[in-house]
Order: structure tokens, then C-alpha cells, then sequence
């Protein structure tokens, strides 16, 4: 009898989370405007820092054009804009339902805290709330989510990205699918 309940409970809360992310949804074309989106993205690498628009950073990961700022980050990092570009938009799949779960625990908060270590505020202020809603934003309507979707749906004006630790976080989203993929099959067995 406890699991029927059980089932049913979980059968409601589905349902609500389904159109809560339906909303959502709705809500996203207004909510990735310049007003509640990075526009800026503030590449460090050691002690050089360099501010580079989103969008040259969009275009240069979308056809290898870079702007003046980038091109100069990129020279005085001695990064290889190929792997950069690789690892700003090489996706990773994700459940956007058990994301949101994921990232709303115990579990979820550790892989924030780790997160943002590489993707962060300038204040350093509710890092882990921003990362959060960055990612449930990316990966809403594909299911998966890449390094350039985080930084262009970053709800502050200005991001910082760590660029010379910009493979681990790939690695950091990575584990973040792996886990989810292992609360998955976890749920299927009960299921």
C-alpha cells in the first residue's frame, strides 16, 4: 500500500514539475533578454583578465572568428582557440526534470559549490543560486547543456569564467549527467 502511495505521490509531483517547466518554458524567450542575461563574460586565465562580449564569444565558438579582446585573451593565455571552442560547445545530456531535483538536494548543492568555482559573479554572491538557473535554462528544450549555453543564460549582467579551468568545468558538467543518469536507472527500479 505504501508504495502505491508512493507512486502517486510521485505521479503528482511530476505532473506539477511538468507544468512548472511548461511555464517555464513560456517564460524563457523574456528571461534570456539582455536584462537577465549575461551580456559580458570576463575570461581570466592566471593573473590577465579580459572582458568579452557574449556574443563575440558566441561568434567565435560558432565559426572561429574572434574579436579584438578575445583574440587577445586567447594570444596572451596561449590557450588553443580550437580546444576552447571544443569545450565551450561540446554538449552534455541531461534530464531536465531530474536536473532540477538533482540541483534542488543535498547532492546538487556539492556539484554548485564545484561549479562555480570556474563560473561565477564578481560579488562571488549566490554563485550557486545563478549556476543554478543557468543551467535549468540551458537545458530546457533540448535536454543538454554546454559550456557557452551556461555563461549566455547566466542570469547577472557579467559572468566571470576561470579560462585556464574551463576543461574542468566541462568535467564538473559531465559528472553532473553521470549523476543524474544513476538517479534515473535508480528511479526505474522502483518503478
Amino acid at each position: 500500500m505504501n508504495l502505491q502511495r508512493w507512486r502517486s505521490n510521485q505521479s503528482r509531483l511530476l505532473k506539477g514539475f511538468s507544468l512548472l517547466v511548461v511555464g517555464l518554458g513560456l517564460l524563457v524567450p523574456s528571461a534570456t533578454s539582455p536584462a537577465f542575461a549575461a551580456e559580458k563574460v570576463v575570461l581570466k586565465y592566471q593573473i590577465f583578465r579580459r572582458s568579452v562580449a557574449v556574443a563575440d564569444l558566441t561568434q567565435f565558438a560558432e565559426t572561429g572568428e574572434t574579436s579584438r579582446p578575445l583574440r587577445t585573451y586567447l594570444r596572451m593565455s596561449g590557450q588553443d582557440p580550437e580546444k576552447i571552442r571544443e569545450t565551450l560547445t561540446k554538449p552534455v545530456a541531461v534530464n531536465l526534470v531530474t536536473l532540477d531535483r538533482v540541483l534542488n538536494s543535498f547532492v546538487g548543492d556539492l556539484a554548485l559549490g564545484q561549479l562555480s568555482q570556474y563560473i561565477y559573479t564578481s560579488s562571488r554572491q549566490d554563485d550557486d543560486k545563478a549556476i543554478r538557473a543557468a543551467l535549468v535554462l540551458s537545458a530546457n528544450g533540448d535536454n543538454e547543456i554546454s559550456i557557452l549555453e551556461v555563461l549566455q543564460n547566466y542570469p547577472t549582467q557579467e559572468v566571470i569564467l576561470d579560462g585556464d579551468k574551463i576543461i574542468d568545468a566541462y568535467e564538473e558538467l559531465q559528472g553532473l549527467s553521470s549523476t543524474l543518469d544513476r538517479l534515473l536507472e535508480g528511479i526505474r527500479l522502483f518503478n
